[in-house]
């Protein structure tokens, strides 16, 4: 019981990330708003960017409802975490604020402010990584959808 309450409140982080992150983007793209965003999965490399804008944009908003309700949870999770990973490492660049945290790298401080900062990122990532290790739990839909008979 005390696992399936903690699975709970830690998928209701995709509710924040789903209304905090993804509609937004949503939103600005649906109404041809999304520049800005389209142009930052371009900087990352992305081919086609506005593609992969609307994929993160959708693994965001979709992603983060289907995890709170605890619909498909592993696989939404899953897409969830690969776009914060993406957001946390490749945007944020994560590893070089660990760097320069030890020491071992330099950035200039309009770099660092230029890449934001990577911790909400990470903490979604974490959450979702948890989500897939360990399942929805019995307070998630998965159960009525997914329901595995254990041998």
């Amino acid at each position: 019981m005390k696992k399936d309450t903690a699975l709970l409140l830690l998928r209701l982080a995709g509710l924040g990330l789903a209304v905090g992150h993804g509609w937004g983007k949503i939103s600005a793209l649906a109404i041809g708003e999304g520049d800005r965003f389209v142009a930052g999965v371009a900087a990352l490399g992305f081919p086609l960017p506005a593609v992969f804008a609307w994929a993160a944009a959708l693994a965001e908003f979709v992603g983060g409802l289907a995890v709170a309700i605890g619909l498909g949870s592993r696989i939404s999770a899953s897409f969830a975490a690969f776009t914060m990973f993406v957001a946390a490492f490749g945007r944020h660049h994560f590893h070089h604020h660990v760097l320069m945290a030890l020491g071992l790298y330099q950035a200039t401080p309009d770099e660092v402010k230029k890449w934001g900062n990577p911790e909400m990122s990470l903490i979604y990532l974490l959450c979702f990584l948890a989500i897939i290790l360990m399942g929805g739990g019995r307070f998630s839909l998965d159960p009525l959808f997914f329901n595995r008979k254990k041998k």
